[in-house]
């Protein structure tokens, strides 16, 4: 990523002073590959991290895993998760592992400790360390496992890129993307698994896909529908309460599924007729160039977007009132300044 891939997007202001800008870059497309509205470079190539969680999820989908082991919408959704390690998200795991007939030692996403602070707290108070199971990709990497006992693969070093797991999630998502698997530059996450590069147009092109799959073999289609609609039947497993994507998916009420990742990463679908009766599914991909540590530049470019695109109305955009363009207040609650967008949405022309 370069500096000129990327514009102003968010203002912070302080008394009539701009003291504050997070520049990034985004692009919204249709599930018919045109393109809605950007802002910076389109082409942009950066690491979409845990927002690439639901296409890692789809091989293992498509390919009949969810029926194979029994697995319900909140437990694909938790697949799909960053998860916030609340005791719903490790309890929902347990129920997976029993019945995939894997343990908690099979996962090799490392150990830290919840981002949800009443869970953190309870554990410490109690005098507890956290486990495998309160990671925020403990979901995926189950499904990862699940994928390798599907295909009588070897479970062990299933995040070998080398892995055939790991090959078949590279292939899917190239296809998803429209790339070839050897331009997606391999990187490794946070939680050890591979991640890939791909420019945000391609990203945002794969989730209109997802949220609209008209142009999808049947197989993959009904396993993308299979994914947003559990996400959004349990968004409080993809992330947790208090967290952006679920109460964003909360408030939408069926017509956005989202996931955001490390680093300033955030997509979002749109789902088929949100916008008028045979309206496409649409993808919207966003960066924020400097990472984005509180989130709130990804909150205030999403809420932005889908309110501009007519996705949200103020109803719902009140209902997610602690989040995107928001007052600055100091210690004392007075008002000192404000959060605001500093793009405005332009439709750009179609391909």
């Amino acid at each position: 990523m370069l500096a000129k891939d990327c514009v102003p997007l968010v203002e912070v202001t302080r008394g009539e002073i701009v003291e504050s800008i997070h520049f990034g870059a985004f692009i919204v497309v249709d599930s018919h590959g045109n393109i809605l509205a950007s802002e910076g470079n389109p082409n942009l190539m950066t690491y979409p991290r845990s927002s690439m969680k639901p296409f890692q999820a789809l091989p293992f989908i498509e390919r009949g895993g969810a029926e194979k082991f029994e697995l319900t919408d909140q437990e694909v959704s938790i697949i799909c998760a960053s998860h916030s390690g609340t005791d719903l998200h490790k309890s929902v795991l347990e129920g997976m592992h029993a019945k995939i007939g894997i343990s908690e030692a099979d996962l090799a996403c490392g150990v830290h400790w919840p981002s949800d602070a009443a869970t953190r707290d309870a554990l410490k108070a109690a005098g507890e360390e956290p486990t495998p199971f309160r990671h925020n990709c403990s979901g995926k990497h189950t499904g990862m496992l699940a994928h390798a006992l599907l295909r009588d693969f070897e479970k062990e070093d299933y995040l070998n890129p080398d892995h055939p797991v790991q090959v078949t999630i590279r292939e899917t998502l190239a296809e998803m993307v429209d790339m070839i698997p050897s331009e997606m530059p391999l990187g490794r996450d946070g939680c050890s698994a591979p991640v890939y590069g791909i420019p945000l147009s391609n990203m945002a092109r794969g989730v209109a896909k997802m949220a609209g799959p008209v142009h999808l073999a049947p197989e993959r289609g009904a396993a993308c529908r299979k994914i947003t609609k559990a996400m959004m039947r349990y968004p409080v497993m993809v992330a947790g309460p208090g967290k952006f994507d679920t109460d964003l998916m909360t408030a939408a009420r069926g017509k956005v599924f989202c996931k955001g990742g490390a680093e300033g990463y955030q997509i979002i679908g749109v789902m088929p007729g949100v916008l008028g009766e045979d309206s496409p599914g649409l993808g919207i991909a966003i960066k924020i160039s400097d990472g984005d540590a509180t989130g709130r530049a990804r909150s205030s470019v999403s809420l932005t977007l889908l309110q501009t695109l007519g996705v949200l109305g103020e109803d719902e955009i009140a209902a997610l009132s602690g989040y995107g363009n928001l007052p600055v207040k100091n210690w004392r609650g007075f008002v000192v300044g404000e959060i605001r967008p500093a793009f405005t949405v332009s439709t750009a022309p179609e391909n």
